[in-house]
């Protein structure tokens, strides 16, 4: 079975191994070893810095190992994905790893910063008086082909269409 690194900010929710496992559990249901950042053992380190640099290069093990990434683009605290997702979706894109990610809303980035900031229709500037691109994408431009569906099961769905593979209940 091939692997698939489940990365997103589901890691910082209060429920995020309950989380986790449930994606392994879907992943598996989809043909493929779900490897979720929580299965890391972190040590204690000596200075928060130090821990950081250990989940960070703990992470990077997982990807490295992975034969996949699939990442959950939601917006996490503001308009955005998550930083450390978005890291680890061009780590693994630089490795030459297959990406797919979904979004809940995968409306246009003007028309999701527009209601979010309560903006004027026509407007193209942000609150901050930065042009907002619009290239008819839900993310930013370099998430272009990578953003295939709304959910983790339809993101799994896509995958084994792509990747030509079969779901375990396919096979019985």
């Amino acid at each position: 079975m091939k692997k698939i690194y489940l990365a997103g900010p589901d890691v910082f929710e209060p429920d995020a191994v309950a989380i986790g496992e449930r994606l392994k559990r879907l992943a598996h249901d989809y043909g493929f070893i779900g490897l979720f950042p929580l299965d890391n053992i972190i040590p204690d380190k000596a200075s928060p810095h130090e821990t950081a640099r250990a989940i960070r290069d703990a992470n990077i093990q997982l990807i490295k190992s992975s034969d996949i990434v699939m990442a959950n683009l939601n917006p996490f605290r503001g308009i955005e994905p998550d930083s450390g997702t978005v890291f680890e979706v061009g780590y693994a894109c630089a490795l030459g790893k297959d990406v797919y990610c979904y979004a809940t809303d995968c409306r246009e980035m003007i028309a999701r910063i527009r209601e979010k900031q309560q903006l004027p229709a026509d407007t193209t500037m942000c609150r901050e008086g930065k042009t907002i691109e619009d290239f008819n994408l839900s993310h930013n431009l370099m998430m272009i082909d990578l953003v295939v569906a709304k959910d983790a099961e339809s993101c799994l769905t896509n995958i084994v269409k792509e990747q030509g593979g079969k779901m375990l209940s396919d096979e019985v």
